[in-house]
């Protein structure tokens, strides 16, 4: 019998994402690898926006890797160390150029002076490109072959595929503005299967941009069934 079958999956999940910069913790992972395992049904693949080292595309890559006939598109603009710019009142952003655009992120909800010293600064001592440590994260536990990642925005993804991807689960995790928000949850539905899951980030916790993107166009919609916060995530299924 295999091993990675009856050990606990909570264990192996530590285990792969001990090393991997990032915020989210075990519970929230967990989370994360059961919404995937429960939407397999649906027989369709996983988009998550906003990976940053891939902490929680490994939890998702483990799932799809369990189902088969999966992939979780990672879409992240992935910035580099400096894309980050430092803001008139000591907070921070990042822009990133795309071609012939350009992609700005934590605009509207900027990211403070003392967790960015912290918790992100620190990441580039040792990986100049947060994609090197993506890629490098994903080899290592040997989900190439059903984790691919995008260094563009959602509509960027969107519009590029050559055959719409038909989503069974997708997990927000880009912006937290609220018009970023909305914008993501209206290109997503085109997207998503009937029936399919949608997932939220830091929902109903201390950004008011997604909780009120949520309750306007999720949870007054009419068009989701199955609403309900979990852990720090909310998650709701679209009706068929």
């Amino acid at each position: 019998m295999r091993d990675d079958v009856t050990r606990p999956i909570a264990a192996q999940i530590e285990e792969a994402v001990a090393e991997i910069p990032g915020w989210t913790p075990l519970d929230q992972l967990l989370s994360l690898f059961a919404l995937a395992l429960s939407s397999a049904h649906l027989r369709g693949d996983i988009l998550e926006l906003g990976s940053w080292c891939g902490r929680s595309a490994v939890a998702l890559g483990m799932a799809a890797r369990l189902t088969g006939r999966t992939t979780v598109h990672c879409v992240d603009l992935f910035p580099e160390k400096d894309d980050w710019y430092q803001n008139a009142n000591g907070t921070y952003s990042f822009s990133v150029t795309l071609g012939n655009r350009t992609c700005g992120a934590y605009q509207e909800q900027t990211v403070w002076e003392e967790p960015f010293l912290r918790d992100i600064a620190p990441m580039y001592e040792r990986w100049p490109k947060t994609l090197d440590a993506f890629n490098h994260f994903i080899s290592k536990h040997q989900l190439d072959s059903c984790v691919r990642a995008y260094k563009t925005d959602l509509g960027g993804f969107a519009g590029s595929t050559t055959s719409e991807p038909r989503l069974r689960l997708a997990f927000i995790d880009g912006d937290h503005g609220f018009d970023a928000v909305c914008r993501d949850i209206e290109l997503l539905e085109k997207l998503l299967l009937p029936g399919g899951w949608i997932c939220f980030d830091d929902a109903f916790s201390t950004y008011a941009g997604v909780d009120d993107a949520i309750k306007e166009k999720i949870v007054n919609s009419g068009k989701y069934q199955l609403c309900q916060q979990l852990t720090r995530k909310f998650f709701a299924a679209q009706k068929l």
